[in-house]
Formats: C-alpha cells, structure tokens, sequence
C-alpha cells in the first residue's frame, strides 16, 4: 500500500547558485489528516472467492493522521521521525484489485485507528565544492542552502518510496493518484511491512544533472506481514536508480531507471502447481527465493502548467507476490494540469490509465484457483486489468484541500469475467506546518 512525501533523498531540477548561503533551519514541525471516502456499486460477478472485489455495494472511509518533525544535529545531520495514526476499511478488506483504488490504506484486518511509528532516521550529507541550490522546507525535509555535489547516506525507519520512483506528477495518494499501481511502479513489489514501512539504509549520490542510488532494506517474514525478517544476509530487498534530469527551454524533466531483487522466505508459482491438488504457493516458501525486476519513468513539463508522466514496469513473475501487490508487468501513460489557466493555480486536473498484467505461470496459478495475499477468484478467465483514473484537487483555502477522483476499472485481478465497475472518491486533506505552530 501505502504512502509518500517529498523527502531529503528525493532531488528534482534545481536551479544552482553561487549566492551567499542561506541559514539553514534548525527543525521544523509539521501535520497532515487525509479522509477518503469511496464507493462502488454493483456489477457483473458469475463466482467470487474470499479474495475477490465483492460485487455488492460497499462505502467505504480511510483516515490518516501523520506528525513530522525534523532536527538538524549538525550542519550536514538531520533527524526526522514521524508517528502516524491510521485507520478505515478498504473495499472487500482490500482485496480483489491489483492496482487497489486507495493509496492511504495498508492491508490490516483492523478498521479501528492505530498509533505506530512511521519514519525514524537520520540523514548525513559528505559534500564538496562551492555551488549550492536552495531546499524548502517541508515535511521531512528541512530548510536551506545545500551543496550540490554530496553523497548522502539515511539508515533507520522509513518508506522506500520516499527515495526511490518519485514522479512530480503521480507520487502522493494524499493530493494526487490514489491508484496503487499508479502512485508508485506497481511493478516493484517493493521491501514493506503491511503498512507499507521497512528498516534499511539509503545511499545516494547526488550531482547536477544525475542522481545514483542504492538501498538495502528489510523484507518482512510473510507475505503481507508486520514483523520483518531478521536473516537479512540471506533475506532482503535491494534497489538501485539512477535519474537523469534536464531542461528543455526552462522546462524541467526527468528519467528514472530503477532495479530490484528481493530475497525472501517465498513461493514460486510452478512449485505450487507441480503439487498435486488445489495450488497453494505459501506451501512452497524457501529462504532465498530471488525476485527481479526493473522499471522506468518518466515526467516531463510541456507548458508551465501542463506535463507528462509515464511508467513502465516489470518483474519475472516466478515468485509470489509478497510486500506490494500482485502486478508482474505495468504500463502507465497520464497528464497533469494546473488551474492557472481558470484562475486557480493551486488546483490541478489530472487523468491517466494503467494497464497491469501476469506472467503467464502466474496466471495459470490463479486459473487453478490459487490465490495470493490480495487477489484470486477461485477461477480465471485472463485479460489485463486496466484502470483509467481522473481527479480534480481543490485548494479552498490555504493547508486544506478536496479532491473528486473517479477510476473506472475493467477486468478486476486480471478476469474478464468480472466487472467492469466504477469507483468515485472523495478526499479531504488538511496540513498545518510550523508557522502555524510558532505563530504568535
């Protein structure tokens, strides 16, 4: 599932200057509430299984509420720690979709908010040479000058798409996309417990028009679980991305290419088949199990108030699904538009569509009435399943905004047989930051 903010490891085209420096901010504080409340109604389903979209009506509500505090211990060390409270229901306990409809739901069997630690690290900067560019402050990122050329590394708690697969335009589920397959490469069964948060460390190397990174991070113990995998010599998620961002007549844009392998204590699909009786992959788990993987993507400004985006993504389909969601290959082309033109810059209207498919072992698995941890029918009849998703954000007034979002969904977990259906959202997101907690 799960989430994503600006964050110190992630660097989009800054302008570079030889200014004097800018005194960097010592901490800062800020908060976040996003509510999304979705529906959808009936639609065609000849036979469901326990992990299917049930085919009735269901109403559903999300809530998130997140504390970020940052501290600079030095000049080139900062701390950030941020506990998060959540809670709400997802359609069918978020089952039933590969590409889920909500991006601020982890998959707990809970409804009920619970308080739990979300991010706690700390970033140190090795830089070198005499040009700086300017860093807002913001959530888990603090205010200043900093050098260009720096190698940074983070080690603690954290998500890994805070660093990795960042898009200007499709990135955050509390402003933007709510698609899980859409705000992050739903391709990358990325390492996570089922709130979506790992333990690792973060390298990166940042110059000015490249950025290189690596990371090495827990993988949780099962599939879809809570607790991690201590063995990490013999089980864990490694990534690396290298980005390459330009300008092209003062238009920003930017190309990622990121890489993966998960180690972990899982199934693989053909195993579970060469079994005799009902297909169960958790039946199959080894230390060491190899999954790989590798997307693309892709963010281009065409006007000032206009841009591209787009991902591709795909792993080798052997391994079962295990932190993410259940996605072996993912096509994802959109557009973002801000409300300059109306008179409302701070709005933005955006629409894109996402095609998801399976390996073709993966989908015999699930035609032999397997199931993984988020989707399986009892039964499959195969085609992509494809998510056109469309939102206009409203600011109304300064920290606080509201979105209608609608996606429209064919082929829900890869069946033809099932769906088509309609899921119209609303959100309401509020941020406060620390001007308001300083003000006088």
């Amino acid at each position: 599932m799960i989430r994503t903010l600006s964050m110190s490891g992630i660097t989009l085209l800054c302008c570079v200057t030889l200014q004097a420096q800018e005194a960097p901010e010592k901490w800062n504080l800020s908060w976040q509430a996003t509510s999304i409340g979705q529906y959808h109604g009936t639609f065609p389903s000849p036979y469901a299984s326990s992990t299917s979209l049930q085919s009735y009506p269901e109403r559903d509500v999300s809530l998130t509420t997140t504390l970020f505090f940052g501290l600079r211990l030095t000049d080139n060390t900062s701390l950030y720690f941020n506990p998060e409270v959540a809670g709400g229901r997802g359609f069918s306990g978020v089952n039933g979709l590969a590409n889920s409809s909500n991006g601020e739901l982890p998959r707990v069997a809970t409804a009920e908010p619970k308080p739990y630690i979300a991010r706690l690290y700390v970033s140190h900067d090795f830089s070198w040479g005499s040009e700086t560019e300017k860093t807002e402050s913001g959530p888990n990122q603090l205010g200043g000058d900093r050098k260009v050329n720096r190698y940074t590394i983070t080690a603690g708690r954290f998500t890994l798409t805070d660093f990795f697969d960042n898009n200007r335009y499709s990135h955050d589920p509390r402003s933007q996309f709510m698609g899980w397959g859409v705000m992050y490469n739903g391709a990358w069964d990325y390492p996570a417990d089922v709130r979506g948060y790992t333990w690792g460390w973060v390298h990166e190397l940042h110059l000015k028009d490249w950025s290189f990174r690596y990371a090495s991070a827990a993988m949780p113990r099962t599939a879809n679980g809570l607790r991690f995998d201590r063995r990490i010599l013999v089980n864990r998620g490694d990534v690396v991305e290298a980005e390459r961002r330009w300008a092209v007549s003062d238009h920003a844009g930017t190309v990622r290419l990121l890489g993966y392998a998960n180690h972990s204590d899982a199934g693989t699909y053909a195993d579970a088949l060469a079994k005799p009786g009902l297909p169960d992959v958790t039946t199959t788990r080894r230390n060491g199990t190899i999954k790989r993987g590798f997307g693309i993507n892709f963010e281009q400004e065409v006007i000032s108030d206009l841009g591209i985006f787009g991902r591709l993504g795909w792993n080798d389909g052997k391994t079962e699904s295990f932190a993410f969601t259940a996605i072996d290959r993912l096509a994802t082309i959109g557009t973002s538009v801000s409300g300059k033109r109306w008179h409302r810059k701070e709005d933005t209207v955006a629409t894109e569509v996402t095609r998801s498919g399976l390996s073709r072992i993966h989908q015999q698995y699930l035609e032999a009435g397997g199931h993984d941890f988020l989707i399986g029918d009892g039964a499959l009849r195969y085609s992509c399943e494809t998510i056109w998703e469309s939102y206009y954000n409203a600011r109304l007034f300064p920290g606080f905004s509201v979105s209608f979002d609608l996606q429209h969904i064919a082929n829900p977990a890869y069946n033809r047989d099932r769906g088509p259906l309609w899921v119209p959202s609303l959100r309401l997101h509020w941020e406060v930051d620390k001007s308001t907690f300083t003000k006088h």
